[in-house]
């Protein structure tokens, strides 16, 4: 298979499961009209892959092969989240009236529980975002790629466009790829198309 990273490739759109949009290189389209060697010759690799010069230009060049996933939300934001929350706005509310007909004592009452469970909140998921930050940050995932006629196992970070890879049954796809070649290809697309069983591939 000839990768594509999905780095900053997401152009196209196509309708998807229940209304959402399923984004994807616009130049899989067209290379999924091409035969095996015209692919090749597009991509400029061949079927013993890239040099290791080759495909450390590449990578400066168009950068790590990553999904740009969402940052977690500063402090502010978490904050005005936790606020947002309707109980803690009815409260605010009811404080607001406490206050104002003249019920310090239940409006007082009202304003801590807000503080509280905002803190409560606040707090919670400071640390449950930290917490999954360090256990992504253990997670290294690799791929099998052709590096000049030798299997290379790669972190999936460092394939590049035109990187021949091998994948064997249990692997994730590690990139936007055109298959050349396939055996037994079969591969789990639900979460795309909605698909329950798994979807065989050919070349």
């Amino acid at each position: 298979m000839l990768s594509q990273p999905f780095f900053k490739r997401f152009a196209g759109r196509r309708p998807g499961v229940a209304g959402k949009t399923i984004r994807f290189a616009p130049e899989l389209a067209e290379l999924a009209k091409l035969d095996a060697a015209s692919v090749y010759v597009r991509l400029q690799t061949s079927a013993d892959g890239l040099t290791e010069e080759v495909a450390q230009t590449r990578l400066a060049t168009e950068g790590p092969n990553v999904v740009d996933s969402e940052n977690a939300p500063r402090w502010p934001h978490r904050l005005l989240s936790a606020v947002r929350d309707p109980l803690v706005l009815l409260l605010l509310v009811l404080a607001g009236i406490s206050f104002a007909t003249g019920d310090v004592r239940a409006g007082t009452l009202m304003a801590v529980m807000v503080i509280l469970g905002v803190s409560l909140r606040f707090v919670q998921e400071s640390r449950a975002d930290a917490a999954a930050e360090k256990l992504k940050a253990m997670i290294h995932l690799t791929a099998t790629v052709v590096r000049l006629g030798r299997n290379r196992e790669l972190p999936l970070r460092e394939i590049v466009p035109g990187d021949v890879v091998r994948l064997s049954a249990g692997d994730m796809v590690p990139a936007d790829v055109r298959v050349v070649a396939a055996k037994d290809l079969f591969v789990t697309q639900s979460a795309l198309t909605g698909e329950s069983l798994p979807v065989e591939k050919s070349e």
